[in-house]
């Protein structure tokens, strides 16, 4: 097979030009071509009254070697990479203590279902409930300002990332192309097929509830086991010599120990309690940086016009996104973070008396609003103190965020144009805040530290710049943004992946602070179980 790439056809071009384009690229007659297939497609909006479609294409030829010969030195005419994917161990016969996977979010489920297919028969202990159920726990907070601390939008089957836009791509290296065994195990789940093709894709949050299902039932017919309301309170260790030690189970909070010597860390980023206890037991971790802000919605209307110009509103480009960085003259960084097409600004807070912010879509994204995080990067230097100091922070912003909104967990809301005029605002403007259970308006200038704010206000005019109407008065600001990432690192050794001090314990995804979204956390988790299929199999220590 050939890869063929940047193959530019308009944005309305008939089909058949696709195969016409091919066979000009290449120089051969139609019966040479015998099969192509789309690997990617993607558009280049650069000139708005231009919008092209750039593919990459597999494409089955007659004279493969000769063509690759004549294309020698042509980067866009390659063999086609080996992208299958390959299990690196099968369980033995008889497995004495079957590993654990704490947590079912993304990383957590395809740490599991990757055990499962080689025969580990893992069990899954998720402190939250079954996707559905969390889901009504969810909307309680949502409609009836009632948190279940254990089943929100952080805790529960799905993890964070089932209450998002459903994002599937991701900037991490994956020379491995394990991002496309993420991929291929979502569409065999249900996923649209498009996923597998288009340059950005997404699922959004419906379709992925019944995906998740679909995939907790083959990890439960492979022989694993998935148990809810299951909230590992402690870890059973042992000394194991050379300041190491050695994980033999963890407790759980009902009193009861469940065995085990190899242990996935799939916490998500705002399991904080668990991160005390891992703390208290001198696991490993280093404090890292993440970012503050506030959730900013305009019209969806507005970013298409800007992003697409005339073709805005068409159908193979959706609703448009946008990705903008600002290196402020304080030495911030500000940028959007976790952008939704055509979504709405969540609750997402799993701590009472607390506020938090996120942002969700459906895989349609056919809301009214565009939103997408607007943050401020900050780092350990900010929240001095133990390693555990970046929680803390948080915290304090997010209480004084429920007070400011009226504790009642409505959030503290702003326009732009009050922002930037340092005044409260008194009226909603024409962008209606998508945030339930409601919006309380103020000052948000109080919500977050100085520089944060100085920093923010000179990235508005900067991002208008970029995209028309970004700093339009009436956009909205809701807060506040403070679980961008996990505040820690729970370090792990970059060959066994295991805990640098706790030998059996693999800290995994984004609460670990090795991944960032879904498809990293998935791959993330896949790398995790060929890590713990090795350790259990003695290929690796």
């Amino acid at each position: 097979m050939l890869r063929l790439t940047e193959i530019k056809l308009p944005l309305n071009h008939a089909e058949d030009e696709l195969r016409a384009a091919v066979l000009a690229k290449l120089g051969i007659k139609p019966a040479e071509l015998i099969e192509m297939t789309v690997f990617q497609r993607a558009y280049d909006a650069r000139k708005k009254a231009n919008i092209l479609l750039v593919y990459s294409l597999d494409c089955e030829v007659r004279n493969e070697q000769a063509l690759l010969k004549r294309f020698a030195n042509d980067r866009h005419v390659q063999p086609s990479p080996d992208m299958a994917y390959r299990f690196v161990a099968q369980a033995p016969a008889n497995i004495a203590k079957r590993p654990l996977v704490v947590g079912f979010g993304p990383c957590g489920l395809f740490a599991a279902l990757v055990l499962a297919q080689m025969g580990f028969k893992p069990i899954v202990l998720e402190r939250g409930k079954a996707v559905r159920e969390r889901t009504k726990d969810t909307w309680g907070l949502w409609r009836k300002r009632e948190l279940n601390p254990d089943s929100n939008v952080q805790f529960g089957e799905g993890g964070a990332g089932t209450f998002s836009d459903g994002k599937l791509y991701s900037q991490i290296r994956d020379p491995r192309f394990l991002g496309r065994k993420v991929i291929a195990e979502f569409v065999a789940a249900g996923a649209p097929e498009e996923i597998s093709y288009v340059s950005k894709p997404h699922i959004g949050t419906f379709r992925l509830v019944s995906m998740i299902e679909q995939m907790r039932e083959t990890i439960i017919s492979l022989g694993g086991e998935i148990r809810f309301n299951h909230r590992v309170q402690d870890l059973v260790l042992e000394p194991a010599g050379e300041g190491q030690r050695q994980i033999r189970g963890v407790v759980l909070a009902d009193g009861s120990t469940i065995e085990s010597d190899h242990v996935v860390l799939a916490l998500g980023h705002s399991a904080r309690d668990t991160f005390e206890m891992l703390h208290g037991h001198g696991v490993f971790m280093e404090a890292k940086p993440f970012s503050v802000g506030f959730r900013i919605e305009h019209p969806q209307s507005v970013i298409d016009a800007a992003r697409f110009g005339p073709s805005a509103g068409n159908p193979i480009l959706g609703a448009a996104d946008y990705k903008l960085v600002h290196h402020a003259s304080n030495g911030r960084t500000v940028y959007s973070f976790c952008m939704c097409p055509g979504g709405t600004v969540v609750a997402a807070t799993s701590e009472e008396g607390r506020v938090v912010t996120n942002g969700m879509s459906q895989y349609s994204r056919n809301e009214r609003n565009a939103n997408s995080g607007f943050v401020v990067g900050i780092d350990p230097r900010d929240y001095p103190g133990d390693v555990l100091a970046g929680i803390e922070f948080q915290r304090q912003l997010e209480s004084r965020a429920f007070e400011m909104g009226g504790s009642n967990y409505n959030a503290p809301g702003q326009l732009v144009g009050d922002f930037m005029a340092n005044k409260a605002s008194t009226d909603f403007g024409s962008v209606a805040p998508s945030y339930t259970p409601g919006v309380t308006l103020t000052n948000l200038a109080d919500a977050l530290p100085a520089y944060a704010i100085e920093a923010m206000r000179e990235a508005i005019p900067a991002f208008e710049r970029q995209i028309k109407g970004y700093s339009m008065h009436d956009a909205m600001l809701t807060g506040v943004e403070t679980r961008t990432s996990a505040p820690l690192r729970i370090t792990r050794d970059k060959q066994s992946y295991q805990s640098l001090n706790v030998r059996g314990l693999f800290p995994a995804g984004e609460g670990a602070g090795y991944a960032g979204g879904i498809l990293s956390a998935g791959v993330d988790g896949i790398e995790i179980a060929e890590a713990v299929a090795l350790a259990m199999t003695g290929a690796r220590s």
